[in-house]
C-alpha cells in the first residue's frame, strides 16, 4: 500500500477548491490521492497542511510528524506566503526550503515540491515582487535536482498565468487550477492520463481591466492587508486537514470522504 502525506500551506489544504460533502476543502492533494488510489488500488493518505503557514513553519511544525507516518510520497507547498511579506528576501527563503526539503529527502521518500506561480499575471502587487518569485523559483528548482526530489515546471504562459485557474482572491487556485497542479503532480510521479496540465482552457481568458482591478483591491487586497496589519492570519486557531491517515480506495473517486470506501487508520 503506497502512504502519501502532503505538507504545506493553504493551497496544499485546498483552500479555492469546491468543498466536499462535509464543508472540508478538497485541493489538489485530495484529488491527486485519489489519482494515486486509482492507480494502486489503495493510499494511505494524510494531509498536515494548514493555511498562512510559512516555509520556516512547515519545516519545524509538519516534517518531523511527516515522517514519523513512514510515507512512500510527500509533497510540499511553501514559501509563497513568506514570498507575500515585506523584508523576505528569496535568499533566506530558499534556505529554509533547503533544510526541509533535504530533510524529507534524506529520509528516501520521494518528494514533490511546488513552485510559485507567476504573481505578475495576477496582479499589480504580483508585478512588484516578480523578482523574487523568478528567484525563489530558480532556486527551488536548483535545491531540489540537488536533493532529488520532483518539481513540475509549467514554463511560461501556462494555465497558471489564466485567471480561471486562480479563485476570485489570485492567492488560492480555483477548482480548474487544484485540478491542473493534481495532474502535474501525478504526471511527474509517471501516473497515466495525466499529460496536457499547463494548457490554457480554451475561450477567452477573463481580461484585467481598471475596475476589474478597483474591484479586486476592495473585495480582497485591503481585507488581507487589513489582517495583516492587525497580526492576524487566516491559519490561526487551525489544525491540520487530515493528521491520521485515511484509507483511500478506488470507489472514492467519485464521492469523496462521506463515502464507505474511506476509513481511517
Amino acid at each position: 500500500m503506497t502512504t502519501y502525506v502532503a505538507v504545506g500551506d493553504s493551497q496544499s489544504e485546498g483552500v479555492g477548491d469546491d468543498p466536499w460533502p462535509d464543508a472540508t476543502p478538497r485541493g489538489w492533494a485530495d484529488r491527486l490521492a485519489q489519482r494515486l488510489a486509482a492507480h494502486h488500488d489503495e493510499v494511505l493518505y494524510a494531509n498536515l497542511a494548514i493555511r498562512g503557514k510559512n516555509a520556516d513553519e512547515v519545516l519545524a511544525e509538519q516534517v518531523e510528524p511527516a515522517l514519523a507516518l513512514r510515507p512512500d510520497l510527500v509533497t510540499v507547498t511553501a514559501g509563497v506566503n513568506d514570498l507575500l511579506r515585506a523584508g523576505r528576501d528569496a535568499a533566506s527563503i530558499l534556505a529554509v526550503m533547503d533544510e526541509l526539503v533535504g530533510a524529507l529527502c534524506a529520509s528516501g521518500r520521494t518528494v514533490l515540491v511546488v513552485r510559485s506561480p507567476n504573481l505578475a499575471a495576477l496582479s499589480l502587487p504580483g508585478r512588484l515582487i516578480a523578482r523574487r518569485v523568478a528567484a525563489f523559483n530558480a532556486g527551488l528548482t536548483q535545491i531540489a535536482a540537488e536533493h532529488g526530489a520532483l518539481a513540475p515546471d509549467p514554463g511560461p504562459r501556462s494555465v497558471f498565468e489564466d485567471l480561471r485557474a486562480w479563485s476570485p482572491d489570485r492567492l488560492h487556485l480555483s477548482p480548474l487550477g487544484h485540478e491542473r497542479l493534481a495532474r502535474a503532480a501525478a504526471e511527474a510521479l509517471g501516473l497515466p492520463d495525466a499529460g496536457g496540465w499547463a494548457e490554457r482552457p480554451g475561450g477567452p481568458a477573463p481580461q484585467r481591466t481598471l475596475w476589474s482591478e478597483y474591484d479586486w483591491a476592495a473585495a480582497h487586497l485591503l481585507p488581507w492587508v487589513a489582517r495583516r496589519m492587525r497580526g492576524m492570519r487566516s491559519g490561526d486557531g487551525r489544525s491540520a486537514k487530515l493528521p491520521v491517515p485515511r484509507r483511500i480506495v478506488t470507489t472514492c473517486a467519485p464521492i469523496g470522504w462521506a463515502c464507505d470506501g474511506c476509513t481511517a487508520t
